[in-house]
């Protein structure tokens, strides 16, 4: 495991995923989040998006992937995300969650790390950032 005076700002790792429509339905299961934009075609339909879109908590969960599987990594505690939700996320877009070290605070243990999430046409989707310390 990594300490906090081994990262570097600049540091970034990325995980990717494509969102198909049962990871929004057992998102759905799991938050209880049913609002029929993401879940009824019709509804969706009559919407501003004229289709179905992902849950924005479901895309900014992928910075929880990156965190804690990969940068920082195991051991890593959340402390804070703040996310803008900037483009709609549709079923079968391609996304790519990317964290990048932007403050590295040695004496608190804590790291804030900037987030971002394109789709599949290199579009800002999702941008924010992260506080995160270590175990």
């Amino acid at each position: 495991m990594r300490k906090i005076s081994d990262f570097r700002i600049g540091e970034y790792a990325s995980y990717e995923k494509t969102i198909l429509g049962h990871d929004v339905k057992e998102f759905a299961e799991i938050s209880g989040d049913f609002n029929p934009l993401h879940l009824d075609e019709d509804a969706a339909k009559r919407s501003i998006f004229k289709k179905r879109v992902v849950h924005g908590a479901l895309v900014s969960s992928l910075f929880s992937t990156v965190l804690g599987t990969s940068l920082p990594g195991e051991g890593t505690i959340y402390l804070e995300q703040f996310s803008k939700y900037v483009k709609p996320v549709y079923l079968g877009d391609h996304i790519k969650a990317t964290v990048k070290v932007s403050e590295v605070d040695i004496e608190r243990n804590k790291m804030k790390l900037d987030t971002i999430a394109l789709n599949q046409n290199n579009e800002v989707v999702v941008k924010g950032y992260a506080w995160v310390m270590l175990m």
